[in-house]
């Protein structure tokens, strides 16, 4: 028997990533059409439920308008500026954010919002006891009276306030302005003037809080800072005291102090300070004279800078040479013993002692600078020792006076700080500035704000769109059936052979007398797909069962053994559905005796078949019903029984019973070539006709393909249109008015 269906001789599917685009997937990895179009598919099925909610809601939405009181809403607007309290300006007490402007204006916002800000407006407008104000906001004001009620006065007093804060804070809208300073405070009620007159004292008594808090906050700000000044004074004066005193114990003199912009001392000369500096700068002085004194010192002859200098040597130096030459010039001309000439070597002998003696002299005056210079360092030096001692001790003590010229100093900046800041609190509070300001007061709107038929019409359609799509969708997913032919090879991995639509006799006769008709022409176009599913053309045996009863399956093998007799083919229809047999009655025959007897072991079949009017077409009947008809069929009497009849007959198509709940119809399937599962349109769940397919696919049978039947106005969106007639357009009956200018 041949066991592969169509699908297996498809092409391969293209491979890339071009070609990666795959259709999605149910749970069980069974390809589903496009999701839109599953979409569009439930709109068509169900659009005249959908449009009747639609229809509906839009009705409600006018008629709820119509009925609606007219409220009126009036809008006042204000400017609120940035203004950050700051009781002290001490640097890193309150860190400014960058998130402090948003603060700011959300709590503003809130606060534009809260309780007391309804209680202040209420009292101010005496809105407690107002009873055109419960009226305009559809209130009854004889709910407050204490007449027939259980309540005191009291405790109806007290609920009639309530009610009159609980309404003002629900009809009072608060709308900031996207990227300003800017914020609407809106009111509504029936009330045009009750509306103005509300939001503008809204708004004068949001001002009047802010102001109230910040004199509030003002007032408890300097009494804060008169507390804090006093305290600070009393320690600025003991500091202070703290420093003199110290100062006087450890003989610090300070000259003079060196303070920074803000006051604070950062440096301070005392006595011994200065005294040592000068000191230190003499000493340096004189280490600089006696180094110079111990050089020239060292320096002898006449080649110092006196010698050189001195007019005295100059002058014995000139004499001495006039003398040398004119020596040397009588040494020529006579004897050294020449008294001449022994005369001015005496002459030079004086002069040279001259100079020796005046040489001497000038040695002598550098030394004697130089012991100088040396006692005057060395004295200098024992003072700045001295000096340095007492300033250390001064410097140990300095550490002391620091702490308390450090706390002093601290106690001071802090005590004229905060008087700077109570001075301008004082100003602050007595000018009493205010950051906000109404731009724009509220007026009597002319026109009321709601209703507006226009926009309800639009939420009604929204609504009604939203509730017919939920209402559709919940329909789709309680309706498991199979709707439309895409769903039949997706979700069931068969070939679809056909569809067939809803009888309007329902007479299957009589529906394939009329060749031209769509129930017709459907299925010979399912008979010429079974042709081409084996090769050797239409299946010799063949079949049909459905999943359930009456989803057609009896009509199509009437109607496929009816078909094949036109063509020219001998045909044995057979009925065996043994527990509710159908096929005698289409053609008006008796069930006396049929295919449960020659299951039971008669053998003479050829005599329970019965002709019809039909060309080539003859039945077999179910016979009575049996005690066990899935005993009967567990045989191979069937099976021979087909072979047998394929010897007089060239086709033989079996009326199966159905496959939920029995083992009939797989029974059955073992003795045919190819069996034809018949699904109503809109019928059994998936999961039903997956597991009765399952069951016949499990006994080794050749499902050649589906049959979709009973296509209906519902689902005339899908495929092939049976609301415009089917193939080619034969939408009338054969010999109706314009069938044949149709034809």
């Amino acid at each position: 028997m041949n066991t592969q269906s169509i699908n297996d001789f498809a092409p391969e599917p293209l491979r890339g990533p071009q070609f990666d685009a795959r259709p999605a997937l149910d749970e069980e990895g069974f390809n589903l059409p496009p999701i839109l179009i599953q979409y569009w598919h439930t709109v068509l099925r169900w659009r005249w439920l959908m449009a009747g909610i639609v229809v509906a809601c839009v009705l409600a939405g006018i008629a709820i308008t119509l009925l609606m009181a007219p409220l009126y809403t009036a809008e006042a607007q204000l400017q609120i500026d940035r203004q950050q309290k700051q009781i002290t300006n001490v640097d890193g007490l309150e860190a400014e954010l960058p998130g402090q402007d948003m603060e700011f204006y959300a709590t503003q916002y809130e606060l534009l919002k809260a309780r007391p800000l309804a209680e202040r407006v209420a009292t101010q407008l005496k809105l407690y006891d107002n009873d055109a104000f419960l009226e305009a906001h559809g209130l009854d004001p004889q709910a407050f009276d204490a007449e027939g009620s259980e309540k005191t006065a009291a405790q109806l007093k007290e609920e009639r306030e309530r009610m009159v804060v609980n309404t003002l804070l629900d009809s009072v809208e608060i709308a900031p302005i996207r990227m300003s300073k800017l914020v609407n405070i809106g009111y509504t009620s029936r009330d045009a003037q009750l509306s103005s007159k509300i939001a503008n004292a809204w708004t004068s008594a949001f001002i009047a809080l802010s102001m109230e808090r910040q004199f509030a906050s003002t007032a408890d700000a300097r009494k804060f800072l008169e507390e804090r000044l006093e305290t600070l004074r009393e320690r600025l004066e003991e500091s202070e005291r703290q420093v003199v005193l110290y100062a006087n114990k450890t003989g610090i003199v300070t000259l003079d102090e060196v303070r920074d912009a803000n006051g604070k001392s950062i440096g301070n000369r005392t006595l011994t300070g200065s005294t040592l500096e000068q000191l230190a700068s003499e000493l340096n002085s004189a280490t600089a004279a006696r180094i110079a004194a111990e050089a020239r010192a060292g320096t002898g002859g006449g080649n110092t800078a006196e010698a050189v200098g001195s007019a005295t040597l100059s002058q014995l130096r000139s004499q001495r040479a006039q003398v040398a030459a004119n020596y040397s010039k009588m040494l020529v001309q006579f004897a050294p013993e020449f008294p001449a000439v022994a005369e001015l070597k005496e002459q030079l002998k004086a002069i040279d002692e001259a100079i020796s003696v005046e040489t001497s002299r000038i040695a002598n005056a550098r030394s004697r600078e130089y012991r100088e210079a040396v006692s005057r360092e060395q004295d200098l030096i024992r003072k700045v020792a001295t000096l340095k001692g007492e300033l250390s001790q001064q410097n140990q003590a300095n550490i002391e006076y620091a702490i308390y010229q450090r706390e002093a100093d601290t106690n001071r900046q802090l005590y004229d700080a905060l008087l700077q800041r109570y001075k301008e609190i004082g100003v602050a509070g007595s000018v009493g500035v205010n950051n906000i300001a109404v731009v724009e007061p509220a007026i009597a709107p002319a026109r009321p704000s709601s209703p507006v038929l226009l926009i309800n019409l639009a939420i009604a359609l929204l609504l009604g769109v939203g509730i017919a799509g939920a209402t559709a969708f919940a329909l789709e997913q309680i309706d498991e059936g199979i709707r439309e032919p895409g769903q039949v090879e997706a979700l069931l991995r068969l070939p679809l052979l056909g569809l067939t639509p809803m009888l309007e006799s329902g007479n299957v006769l009589e529906e394939l007398k009329d060749v031209k008709s769509s129930f017709y022409d459907a299925y010979f176009s399912i008979h010429s797909s079974l042709a081409f599913s084996t090769s050797h053309g239409f299946p010799k045996s063949v079949a049909v069962t459905s999943t359930r009863p009456a989803e057609g399956k009896s009509s199509s093998s009437t109607a496929l053994a009816t078909i094949l007799g036109r063509t020219g083919k001998r045909v044995l229809l057979i009925d065996a559905d043994m527990r509710s047999p159908s096929i005698h009655g289409f053609f008006e025959k008796q069930n006396t005796r049929g295919l449960s007897h020659y299951l039971a072991g008669e053998n003479d079949w050829e005599s329970m078949v019965q002709e019809t009017d039909r060309t080539n077409l003859f039945i077999l009947s179910a016979g009575p019903v049996p005690p066990s008809a899935a005993e009967l069929l567990s045989g191979d009497r069937l099976r021979e029984f087909v072979a047998l009849a394929l010897t007089k007959f060239d086709h033989v198509v079996i009326d199966s019973p159905p496959v939920l709940g029995m083992t009939d119809a797989a029974l059955i399937a073992n003795a045919v070539e190819s069996m034809v599962y018949v699904v109503q349109s809109a019928g059994a769940a998936v999961r039903g006709i997956r597991a009765s397919i399952k069951r016949i696919q499990m006994g080794n049978a050749h499902l050649s393909g589906v049959i979709l039947t009973k296509m209906g106005d519902r689902t005339n969106g899908y495929g092939y249109g049976y609301g415009y007639g089917y193939g080619y357009g034969y939408g009338k009956r054969y010999g109706e008015e314009g069938a044949e200018a149709k034809a």
